[in-house]
């Protein structure tokens, strides 16, 4: 039964997203029937339902505009494989890496960009030539001023208002069919003069690969990994998602990926197109019942049904009422308190947001996950960096720590380093410690010291060398093993005026620098450091 529903549910987005693409519905069919199958065998979730997605049309649109449908077969072949490839490399948990402001901003530009799309359907004129959804929407819309059909944005209307409500009545409901149904039946009982979908096949098409130049592979090699990131993303979400739905076994990552990758070899084969893991069908699929693949499978066969015995049904549906349902799921896409979430968290997050939906809408996915991770690279460093503290800290006291005149003429200073000294912070730090006058000798404490690179490691042997000069000596006091040994392999301990100025222990630090700071100094054991020195 779980099957059964989402095949309902998946029949008129898998024709909208086909003729969205500029495949023609029947492609749309294809995919949501052999990725669907494969994925459900093959895949890592038991719940997941695949198929063509809003996303990947925004990734297809100017493919197939540019290149013709032939390329979407071997962009299709050549992403699924990269996806099986990093399958095979158990890239399925890098998902984890990639920020949710980033995942946000992407999917709200999606949304954007599938609303876009849908302009031309709705206003009932053919879509303008063009790459740029924004540009062809607004041509679009300037065509209808003068051929415009006010039948197809009435219909546009009918089924929003039926998706919008038939929920509210029943939860269990099939809005998006009873939407189309409703739209048909408005065209055939009024008599509207609008476009359909056209006549359908009433056979699934046989296997075949199109005759494809091998000089020109390389230009679709970009496109493919577009196609790859966004199956692999996209997937891995909605069965995370699906996890969190349903009460038992996780989803295996990896596994995942490799279905999804041999349904993306799959469906371009049989004249359908790339696809991914589909949220919403999934979570109908979940709410409907769903505990094993055999729904997934059904949810497939369901839709064969009605390719062997509905097709003339389904070549009355007008184009109009497809528009409709995407313009409803763009608008579902978008999870508002998500996005208010981030606006209100802080204002980096709300820019890395802002900044990956504008990129999604303005180049491509790639770019703009791309883009988004690096933004939130930068920010995240900037913020580690501004936890870098050089805090002045007490020294021990042999006199009487009330005579605040005798340890004032000791002239020793002690500062501990917090956080993480890296590129980002190093010259902070500089700028900090060159400000250090009036002292004999600086005691650095190391211990609270979490994170430190290579440049952080030379802005320290630069600060040390830079006392040093100025006669100030300078101890340094329990680097952690491994930053010792990055110390050393920089070269920042040779600028110590003697290996023996590296303490494990604070008193005896201080009695060091007492000796130093007394004027008896030059303390027989100060030689210049060995470069062996363990």
């Amino acid at each position: 039964m779980a099957g059964l529903t989402v095949g309902v549910v998946a029949l008129p987005l898998a024709l909208a997203f086909g003729i969205t693409t500029g495949l023609g519905a029947a492609a749309g069919l294809t995919t949501a029937i052999v990725a669907g199958l494969v994925a459900a065998v093959f895949g890592g979730s038991h719940v997941q339902v695949s198929g063509p997605t809003g996303a990947m049309t925004v990734v297809l649109v100017p493919l197939v505009a540019r290149h013709g449908a032939d390329a979407v077969v071997v962009v299709g072949v050549i992403a699924g494989l990269f996806v099986v490839v990093a399958s095979a490399l158990r890239l399925g948990r890098l998902l984890a890496y990639i920020p949710w402001p980033v995942i946000e901003g992407f999917t709200l530009g999606i949304a954007v960009i599938i609303f876009l799309q849908q302009v031309p359907a709705a206003l009932g004129v053919a879509t303008p030539e063009g790459e740029n959804t924004a540009i062809v929407a607004v041509r679009a819309a300037l065509d209808a001023l003068d051929h415009g059909s006010f039948a197809a944005l009435l219909l546009v209307g009918l089924v929003v208002a039926v998706m919008v409500l038939a929920p509210r009545l029943h939860r269990s409901l099939p809005a998006s069919l009873l939407a189309v149904v409703a739209a048909t039946s408005a065209v055939k009982v009024v008599g509207l003069d609008v476009a359909t979908i056209g006549a359908l096949p009433s056979t699934l098409p046989a296997p075949s690969l199109p005759a494809v130049d091998l000089g020109v592979l390389g230009g679709f090699i970009g496109p493919a990994f577009a196609v790859a990131l966004l199956a692999a993303i996209e997937s891995l979400l909605s069965a995370k998602v699906a996890d969190g739905m349903v009460d038992g076994p996780r989803h295996d990552p990896d596994r995942e990926l490799f279905g999804q990758g041999l349904a993306n070899v799959v469906s371009p084969l049989f004249g359908g197109m790339p696809a991914t893991g589909a949220i919403a069908r999934t979570a109908v699929n979940v709410r409907a019942g769903a505990r094993t693949r055999l729904a997934s499978v059904v949810h497939s066969l369901a839709l064969v049904a009605v390719v062997l015995a509905g097709s003339d049904l389904v070549a009355e549906i007008p184009l109009a009422a497809l528009a409709g349902v995407l313009v409803v799921t763009a608008m579902r896409m978008v999870e508002v308190h998500n996005i208010r979430s981030i606006l209100r968290s802080t204002r980096s997050d709300a820019a890395v947001l802002g900044i990956t939906a504008a990129a999604t809408i303005v180049f491509d996915l790639v770019v703009a996950v791309e883009v988004g991770v690096a933004v939130a690279a930068v920010l995240a460093l900037r913020q580690v960096a501004r936890t870098t503290a050089l805090a002045e800290t007490p020294v021990p006291a042999e006199v009487d720590p009330e005579d605040e005149e005798s340890l004032l003429h000791e002239h020793i200073v002690a500062y501990r380093i917090d956080g993480a000294l890296f590129f980002g912070a190093s010259q902070r730090f500089l700028a900090s410690l060159s400000q250090v006058a009036d002292v004999r000798v600086v005691i650095l404490r190391l211990p609270d010291l979490q994170v430190l690179d290579a440049t952080g490691a030379h802005a320290l042997g630069e600060i040390v060398a830079d006392l040093e000069r100025r006669h100030i000596t300078v101890l340094l006091k329990g680097p952690r093993p491994e930053h010792e040994r990055l110390l050393r392999n920089v070269g920042a301990l040779d600028h110590l005026a003697s290996e023996h100025h590296l303490f494990t222990d604070l008193d005896a630090a201080v009695a060091h620098a007492r000796l130093h700071a007394s004027g008896a100094g030059h303390d027989p054991t100060c030689r210049p450091p060995s470069p062996r020195a363990a």
